[in-house]
């Protein structure tokens, strides 16, 4: 039985999820999608699975998740994962999606400090953004992380059976 490989993204906003949700299921069915709302789960889900993910995404600002009138989950953010990331040795690409400069910045740093392949899609007002900016970076780095994996972790038969 082959392990399916998997693309983790962290994205809180409903509207963007589906957006990525589509671009990914048209072009890469073969791949199951995992989104998260928090850095916590993003973070317990790659302890879980660290050797079927093949790309992450990762947005720093993440929205408070309301519990009740008087109380807000704080969801971490993007570089809760980054950091987690940099602690470990390179194993796919990774691509940051915020508008938040200085923190994508430091995510950036901290990421390619450690050896990891990441790069950053700017978002706009409109979700156009993703089809025109996230998509194709995401695609490029599942090629090269497909690349990689062939190389060094999986053969050609063990990918062609996911």
């Amino acid at each position: 039985m082959s392990i399916r490989l998997e693309i983790v993204v962290l994205e809180p906003n409903h509207e963007r999820h589906c957006a990525m949700q589509s671009a990914l299921a048209d072009r890469f069915p073969q791949y199951t999608v995992r989104f998260f709302v928090t850095a916590g789960e993003a973070i317990a889900h790659l302890v879980d699975h660290w050797d079927q993910v093949l790309a992450v995404a990762l947005d720093h600002d993440l929205d408070l998740i309301p519990v009740d009138p008087s109380r807000m989950i704080d969801p971490g953010s993007g570089r809760d994962v980054a950091d987690f990331l940099a602690a470990r040795s390179p194993r796919f690409p990774v691509i940051v999606h915020s508008t938040n400069v200085p923190a994508v910045i430091g995510m950036l740093t901290v990421l390619q400090e450690a050896g990891w392949q990441a790069e950053r899609v700017i978002p706009d007002a409109s979700d156009d953004w993703i089809a025109r900016e996230w998509f194709p970076a995401l695609r490029n780095a599942i090629v090269d992380a497909v690349e990689m994996h062939v190389a060094g972790v999986g053969t050609q038969a063990e990918l062609a059976e996911v």
